[in-house]
């Protein structure tokens, strides 16, 4: 039986007549014996088979369709009883459609090509046509027009194809035409190795990948960016209750200080629908800071200083009216800018600047903590060109009474035509909305430029806004001024540190260096600087306001409150084991914050102010200048007491000024010890607890002055500071004691400070 043909078993006796042939059929059999299956999509004709060819089907045409002239047609011939068996049988006979049945039933299929048995009747009725063939008529249309889509589409495609070959040839050529990154011309390659072909090709590869990073950020351009909620005030400092059971490991003297593993209140790093969003706000960032830096007036304002500039909000403002979003309400504006020449090379600086281990390093002073939360691009090969990271860091202010900035930021770097490389970080606290913060980095960062003979050309740009409602009252002169957290302080502490690493870099002792015969090498010189840097690290870390902080306030009241805390030391090498004991004020001075350092750092003064050289003789027994200015320097000083059944003492100490901030930073060091670093040992087995000084001015014309200016010419803001090992067990509890030893101590040393300047004053 052919295929494609079904007889239902229950009308089989009334189908099939004596001598086998179809004779009828039952209305409920749905299909006839040479009729096609009736499902959309197929050619409805025995003649015509399911797997006509293309070029078949191409040649059926609605007017060459032949209906059969078959028994349901009007079959002429004898029917199968009258037919001779034994004669050959007729070939079916077709016949084609009129050309007035094709029009009209065209003209309907073009107005309902499906129609129902009601339509299919009515038609038949007026072509004179059975109502099968008009619906096999219409089936086959329906195919007809169905292949001549599929063939329109399959000719677009092919030519989109054809296209796309086209265009990634002409990719591939130009890929292997690749032009010079430094001179834009075409790179001869038989007058370069095959390995400087290889690295120029990837540069270019590298730099188109940092341009599809720009063109995605571009999409989110635009978007608005959530709104800060209102802050809370800030915390106010725990007032102290005092009793036994309260120190060692009890709740009480501010607890401990954390450990490195707490560093920075726990914020994650960011998500995958963070990424995008972050590459918007940097890209953004480098196009604000590039014109921040380089422009004038209206936007920067000059100051009736002469040297500075003052940021005109509205002017801002308007030039860039996106970005991370209007200043909060209570949030003041801090912007500044300052230009100066350092001695490092710009390559050795962007390392710095994207190394956040060498960074909170340099910048000490000011950053109190920083750490890397995830690295989106480690930029081009070799170098930071495109790097991205997210940040979260602290900065400070060298006293208790100035509450630290904590931001969470992104970080990016780039190279630019002009050969300037930029580093820029604008925040990311839209992407965490807290009512705890208090600080939003708005783009800030540097311009470096390359200068001869090593050199750099150094522009920054400092752009926050600030809830300064915890700083105290003496300090907030200098804080508004900008010379506390601004870019003039950036740029000075730079300046100061590329100074003290090429200082650090000598490989023979410079002949201004003190102690020939202390320092006998070029490794001990080293090692002691690197023991210096240490101690200047943890000396700052230990006296801001941090976070990680605990202050608690023993004495007094108003600025000379002495602010305690205590640490326990476990199993680091760099501190004496045991509980620790850290005590800071800071009280306002009416001298110059030259004169107080100067004062500070001279040997020959310091028995009048330190107490624990307990009146012995102070000499210096080996000096490192670390910079241009007399006072940089670290030296050695050895404390020869008044009474001889006494050991002598030596103490490790490091003075730096700079036009912002000075420090006098001392630490008692173990003779045993340091002979083996003065020989190149490893400095880092030292243990040290450094105390000393930071030395502010009160603002830049005078306590209680305003504008930026040149620091100096007023009082000074001195913050006093001690560490001190009060029980050498851990375990141990801290007795009041040894808390009102250090009280009497610190505010001993104070009113002996007080004395001595205020005579020099006189």
């Amino acid at each position: 039986m052919p295929a494609g043909i079904m007889i239902p078993v229950r009308n089989m006796p009334s189908m099939i007549g004596g001598n086998g042939n179809v004779a009828g059929f039952g209305s409920s059999s749905g299909l006839t014996l040479g009729q096609p299956n009736m499902m959309d999509g197929q050619l409805h004709s025995l003649d015509m088979v399911q797997n006509t060819s293309e070029g078949d089907m191409a040649r059926i045409r609605d007017d060459d369709f032949e209906s059969k002239s078959g028994s349901e047609n009007g079959q002429e011939g004898a029917s199968g009883d009258d037919q001779d068996p034994n004669q050959r049988p007729r070939k079916k006979r077709y016949h084609r459609h009129t050309q007035h049945q094709i029009q009209e039933m065209e003209a309907f299929f073009k107005e309902c090509p499906h129609p129902d048995d009601k339509q299919r009747k009515e038609l038949s009725r007026e072509l004179g046509l059975e109502p099968l063939q008009v619906k096999f008529w219409f089936q086959n249309k329906r195919t007809q027009m169905k292949t001549q889509h599929e063939r329109q589409e399959n000719t677009q495609l092919r030519t989109e194809n054809e296209k796309l070959r086209a265009d990634n040839m002409r990719y591939r050529e130009a890929l292997s035409n690749a032009s010079c990154p430094n001179c834009g011309g075409p790179t001869a390659i038989g007058e370069m190795s095959f390995d400087e072909h290889h690295l120029r090709l990837e540069n270019v590869r590298l730099r188109e990948e940092i341009d599809r990073i720009a063109a995605i950020a571009a999409k989110y351009v635009g978007k608005p960016v959530v709104n800060y909620p209102l802050l809370s005030p800030p915390v106010t400092p725990r007032s102290l209750e005092l009793g036994v059971g309260n120190f060692g490991g009890q709740p009480g003297i501010g607890g401990e200080m954390y450990g490195p593993g707490d560093l920075l209140r726990s914020i994650g790093g960011p998500t995958e629908a963070d990424k995008p969003i972050i590459i918007e706000l940097a890209v953004a960032a480098m196009e604000e800071l590039m014109r921040m830096a380089q422009m004038g007036e209206p936007l920067w304002m000059p100051i009736s200083d002469g040297n500075s500039n003052v940021l005109s909000e509205d002017e801002y403002i308007r030039i860039f009216p996106r970005g991370i979003g209007p200043k909060p309400t209570g949030f003041k504006c801090e912007a500044s800018r300052e230009t100066a020449v350092v001695i490092m090379n710009h390559i050795n600086l962007v390392e710095i600047l994207m190394d956040v281990n060498q960074w909170s390093t340099v910048f000490s002073g000011i950053v109190s903590r920083a750490m890397t939360l995830e690295v989106l691009s480690t930029g081009v090969a070799g170098n930071y060109n495109g790097a991205l990271q997210v940040m979260n860091a602290e900065f400070q202010v060298p006293s208790p009474l100035v509450p630290t900035r904590e931001s969470y930021f992104v970080r990016y770097c780039k190279h630019h035509v002009d050969g300037t490389w930029a580093v820029v970080d604008v925040s990311l606290d839209n992407l965490r909305p807290s009512p705890l913060v208090r600080c939003r980095r708005r783009p800030s960062g540097c311009l470096i430029q390359e200068m001869p003979n090593g050199y750099s050309k150094v522009t920054w740009v400092e752009h926050v806004e600030i809830d300064d409602r915890g700083v105290h009252n003496i300090y907030k002169p200098l804080v508004n001024s900008g010379l506390a957290f601004g870019a003039k302080r950036w740029i000075a502490t730079l300046d100061r540190q590329c100074e003290r690493l090429a200082s650090a870099m000598a490989t023979s002792i410079p002949n201004n260096d003190v102690g020939n015969t202390v320092i006998t090498s070029s490794e001990g010189r080293k090692s002691m600087l690197k023991l210096a840097e240490r101690m200047v690290i943890s000396f700052c870390a230990g006296v801001s306001a941090s976070t990680a902080h605990t202050w608690t306030t023993l004495s007094g009241s108003g600025a000379d409150d002495v602010r305690v805390m205590t640490r326990k030391s476990i199993d680091d090498p760099g501190r004496p084991p045991g509980i620790v004991l850290s005590a800071a004020t800071s009280f306002w001075l009416p001298v110059p914050p030259n004169r107080v350092f100067d004062f500070l750092r001279d040997e020959n003064s310091r028995s009048e102010w330190d107490i624990l050289s307990n009146g012995g003789v102070v000499q210096e027994m080996a000096h490192i200048a670390n910079g241009r200015e007399t006072g940089n320097c670290v030296s050695l000083l050895r404390v020869n007491s008044a009474n001889s059944s006494q050991s002598n003492m030596l103490i490790l100490q490091e003075s730096c000024t700079d036009p912002t901030a000075s420090f006098v930073i001392y630490a008692p060091v173990d003779v045993v010890a340091m002979n083996v670093v003065l020989g190149g040992g490893d400095p880092d087995y030292v243990a040290l607890l450094p105390s000393g000084f930071a030395i502010l001015p009160d603002g830049p014309t005078g306590h209680g002055g305003g504008g930026i200016g040149e620091a100096g010419t007023g009082g000074s803001l001195l913050t006093v500071a001690f560490q001190i090992l009060v029980d050498s067990v851990p375990t141990a509890k801290l007795s009041l004691g040894s808390v009102a030893t250090v009280n009497n101590l610190i505010a001993c040393t104070v009113d002996r400070i007080k004395a001595s300047v205020a005579g020099e004053n006189a």
